[in-house]
């Protein structure tokens, strides 16, 4: 299986470069897996295809401002950093840039001082790790010092930080937000609620795997980087009775997704856990955990795009692709959703 059979014209235009005023005001194609049928609607419309005793998986990590700009001790020369995932105490895996510049015990100086990260490991394709060294709670000095890290294709600035922010978010750790996420408000939530649909949260931190293309030309040889995901004893046991009782789970983003089939995949139940996945998904997956998906757009060419092929058929996705194209949909973070079911 070849890359290029994930790859699909997209005018640059269509790049949504900024969120829309409403949240759950985005366009909706809904496409059925089993028939290749396309409707077009509006996010809000999303409860009507949510059926009582459905049970709605959310990602409520939240995006840390993981973006940092600093000065090199010894010659002052600027330094970026993302911060990508947690090792272990004050410790992080980062995307330094230029990477070339970042050896074994630099230093590197933020906030004149408030924050400094010396190297201690050098890893291929730009990743250091560093050691934090500070004084007071992480995420408060961060709140300080650090950015956004939007994607590379958006070059917007973004007025309200929170728009990269679900409005369920609660567990700090990510690089990048689970955008699927991001079309919801609070009202709709409490509609979907009334419905008698049932919400649970897991948590995935996003890390590299955001970032990174896929560089290989059969798909086989593409390693995913590992991310840390975590499953509470409740929303196992609400997974758990929906399996049971025939009950649909939706997914709302690949996020969720790799979660809730990496969970399956290891146990062959759901159950409370934590640990670190590396699980990719491309067609030929026999899907384990859940029965439809709230997704974005994603990109050419992308293990985003090789997972809800798997789920929805490659020739499905990509006519639902273009399909998009056709009726001028927002792709990416800050586009238009799909609703596989």
């Amino acid at each position: 299986m070849k890359t290029d059979d994930f790859d699909f014209y997209l005018p640059e235009e269509l790049i949504a470069q900024t969120p829309l005023k409403k949240r759950d005001s985005s366009k909706l194609l809904v496409l059925d897996k089993k028939t290749g049928e396309i409707e077009h609607r509006h996010f809000s419309d999303i409860i009507e295809y949510l059926e009582p005793n459905d049970v709605l998986v959310m990602n409520n990590t939240k995006v840390i401002p993981a973006r940092l700009y600093g000065v090199k001790e010894e010659t002052n020369a600027v330094i970026e950093i993302l911060m990508l995932k947690t090792t272990s105490d004050d410790c992080w895996e980062c995307l330094a840039k230029p990477a070339k510049r970042v050896k074994v015990g630099t230093v590197i100086n933020f906030g004149d001082g408030k924050l400094k990260a010396e190297c201690i490991r050098v890893g291929d394709e730009g990743i250091r790790e560093f050691k934090l060294i500070y004084k007071g709670i992480l995420y408060e000095i961060l709140d300080t010092l650090g950015e956004m890290p939007l994607p590379p294709y958006i070059h917007e600035k973004l007025e309200d930080k929170d728009r990269y922010q679900t409005v369920y978010a609660v567990t700090p750790g990510s690089a990048a937000a689970p955008t699927a996420g991001l079309h919801f408000t609070l009202e709709l939530l409490d509609k979907i609620k009334e419905k008698g649909v049932k919400i649970v949260y897991v948590t995935l931190h996003v890390g590299l795997g955001t970032f990174r293309p896929v560089n290989v030309d059969d798909v086989k040889n593409h390693t995913m980087h590992s991310e840390f995901y975590e499953m509470s004893k409740e929303t196992a046991d609400i997974l758990n009775d929906a399996k049971e009782n025939g009950y649909n789970i939706v997914s709302v983003g690949t996020t969720s997704t790799r979660t809730l089939e990496t969970v399956m995949s290891l146990y062959n139940t759901f159950k409370e856990c934590s640990g670190w996945t590396q699980i990719f998904i491309y067609p030929g997956y026999k899907f384990k955990a859940i029965d439809k998906q709230i997704t974005n757009f994603h990109l050419p060419k992308s293990t985003l795009v090789m997972l809800v092929s798997a789920l929805a058929g490659k020739e499905n996705i990509l006519n639902a692709y273009n399909e998009a194209v056709k009726n001028k949909y927002r792709f990416f973070s800050f586009g238009d959703s799909m609703f596989i079911k």
